[in-house]
């Protein structure tokens, strides 16, 4: 089934910390992709696979329908690969899907950028109790994601490159950094009083 992916790939794409620009020396290579599986592989009762590992190291890669699906639910991950600055292959129908990929976004990033941050404040929180130990890499990512949430809200667009706040984004590398308290808005608070969400 790799195939699929060397043979059918429309858009390649790498993220992760090089995406990011935090990149150092040693930094892994995360490569996503997304193929368009054939037609005929439909025609079948085994439908072809929604995704695949492989065939290089770090690299994973979406069927097109199972890409957009995860889209529309407003999955960071998968946003990221539709707004990476580093691509590494695109075909004409990878452009197409590209110029279409603000039709994905709406209020539900608002969820998925807050839990996904969440998820990582809880990480350190639990190694912190747990060790006594911060995980930095953990932090930073919360903090980045609250960035990228904030940004996509306010501008319509999925922020990766964050460069401009390589500062910021690696203050929890330091000892004097601390684990901040932080819950998330409720849906109501985030869309008003009575307007039901995305």
């Amino acid at each position: 089934m790799i195939e699929l992916v060397q043979e059918h790939t429309i858009l390649a794409v790498v993220v992760g910390s090089r995406a990011y620009g935090l990149d150092r020396p040693g930094s892994d290579h995360d490569r996503r992709g997304v193929y368009a599986a054939p037609t005929r592989s439909f025609w079948r009762l085994e439908k072809p696979p929604t995704h695949l590992d492989g065939p290089a190291a770090e690299q994973f890669s979406w069927e097109v329908e199972r890409l957009c699906a995860l889209a529309l639910q407003a999955n960071p991950t998968v946003l990221e690969v539709l707004w990476s600055p580093l691509v590494e292959k695109v075909t004409d129908d990878g452009r197409q899907l590209l110029s279409i990929r603000r039709a994905f976004l709406s209020r539900r990033v608002a969820d998925t950028y807050g839990r996904y941050a969440q998820d990582q404040l809880d990480r350190v929180a639990a190694r912190r109790q747990r060790t006594g130990q911060t995980n930095h890499k953990q932090a930073m990512h919360m903090i980045r994601l609250l960035h990228a949430g904030a940004h996509v809200l306010r501008t319509g667009e999925v922020l990766v490159d964050v460069t401009s706040l390589h500062d910021r984004l690696l203050a929890p590398c330091t000892t004097s950094w601390s684990v901040p308290a932080w819950t998330p808005p409720s849906t109501t608070q985030r869309n008003g009083a009575g307007e039901p969400p995305a």
